[in-house]
């Protein structure tokens, strides 16, 4: 995390005891930058390719935005801009120093940084001090206003990744951003000579624009080239972004088939276990006949539509009175059990009609009518009429 604040008192360049240099330095400002029309324009699109200086407004918004001002930490830094990004690739060629920190100072975006050459570090001690930022930015040409007044033909309006920062003999930010011992300042050439010119083709603050695809750096892109590579990256994102959220409610709708197949087949076994079977029915008029034989045995009246819970309860107020108040249907049954224990009406064993005794019953009925029948058919013959 980068933590931005308002003042800071900048330190002399110090020793470590491995004869690294550290020193915390300005390294960018908000203001007015000058480029020259071939590094804005440089296919004269917008007809500023000839001229010798465009001024390019550079603002707070830009220059401390919190994530332009992350991708700084921990890239290397150079001596004087390479020809070509900084990557894993060139590292070795290039790095004498590691950006360590960043943080912000009034109008100047400082740096903490760590050199670790001794060709590089000795540069310094021979008076080498400034320093120049090598990134990728976004540009909006236009009219524009600078706080003082000064009238700017673009603008930055993104820094789109740091690679680098570079120990330069005159930066493009000017004197302030250097490493400071009281070097004299220099002032900055409103025209820049020819041979500046051509050491500005260099990667950094020299360029017109530059895009990050897929982590590569590439420089000098038209407009209509950024335009649509930018609007295939945002395509690309929406269509991952789409993907992802398919994946989700793929995921959630599987989570939800697995819940209610689960809740379907506790459903089916309760439904199971409720179903009514002979042998339940066997069992349910079995226990309603012992329950009513023991309430009538222990002398208790019930009504002739009350259930087996129902003489139970009877029974065991009519024992236990108040003391029964409150009692559970399980208390209940546990009393019910205690006071009629051995208790065993007479006609018990009668009363009992176990399943499917009905279609015996039935039967018989049958039975006895025919019985019946054939007895009024000789009833004459009883009466001495034969």
């Amino acid at each position: 995390m980068v933590y931005l604040r308002d003042t800071l008192v900048l330190d002399k360049p110090r020793r470590t005891r491995d004869g690294y240099l550290a020193v915390r330095a300005r390294a960018a400002r908000v203001g007015v930058y000058d480029y020259a029309g071939f590094e804005i324009d440089p296919d004269n699109v917008h007809g500023l390719r000839d001229q010798a200086t465009v001024k390019v407004l550079r603002d707070d918004a830009t220059v401390f935005d919190e994530a332009a001002v992350r991708s700084f930490i921990g890239k290397p830094i150079t001596n004087d801009h390479p020809k070509e990004p900084v990557t894993a690739a060139n590292w070795r060629d290039h790095a004498r120093g590691t950006v360590m920190g960043a943080l912000r100072d009034g109008d100047y975006l400082a740096f903490d940084l760590l050199l670790t050459d001794a060709e590089t570090i000795a540069a310094v001690d021979s008076g080498k001090r400034e320093l120049s930022n090598g990134y990728g930015v976004d540009l909006e040409i236009g009219s524009f206003t600078a706080a003082d007044g000064t009238a700017c033909q673009a603008r930055q309006s993104r820094i789109t990744g740091g690679n680098h920062v570079a120990l330069v003999d005159r930066g493009r930010a000017g004197s302030e951003c250097a490493i400071k011992d009281g070097k004299p300042s220099f002032a900055i050439c409103d025209a820049i000579p020819a041979d500046v010119l051509a050491r500005l083709t260099s990667i950094g603050d020299t360029q017109m624009k530059t895009l990050t695809i897929d982590g590569l750096i590439v420089p000098n892109v038209s407009d209509e080239a950024a335009a649509a590579i930018t609007k295939l990256q945002a395509d690309n994102a929406a269509l991952a972004d789409k993907a992802k959220a398919a994946g989700d409610k793929a995921v959630a709708d599987a989570a939800t088939i697995t819940a209610k197949d689960a809740e379907i087949a506790d459903l089916k076994a309760k439904l199971a276990d409720a179903a009514i079977t002979p042998a339940k029915l066997a069992d349910a008029a079995k226990e309603y006949a012992d329950v009513q034989a023991k309430a009538k045995a222990a002398g208790v009246t019930v009504a002739a539509d009350a259930d087996t819970a129902a003489i139970k309860k009877a029974v065991v107020d009519a024992k236990m009175g108040d003391a029964a108040k409150g009692y559970t249907a399980d208390h209940i049954a546990i009393a019910f059990d205690a006071l009629t224990k051995g208790v065993k009406a007479a006609d018990q064993e009668t009363r009992i009609i176990p399943y499917p005794a009905t279609q015996d019953a039935a039967k018989g009925a049958t039975d006895a009518r025919r019985q019946w029948l054939n007895n009024k058919a000789t009833a004459y013959r009883a009466a001495g009429q034969a």
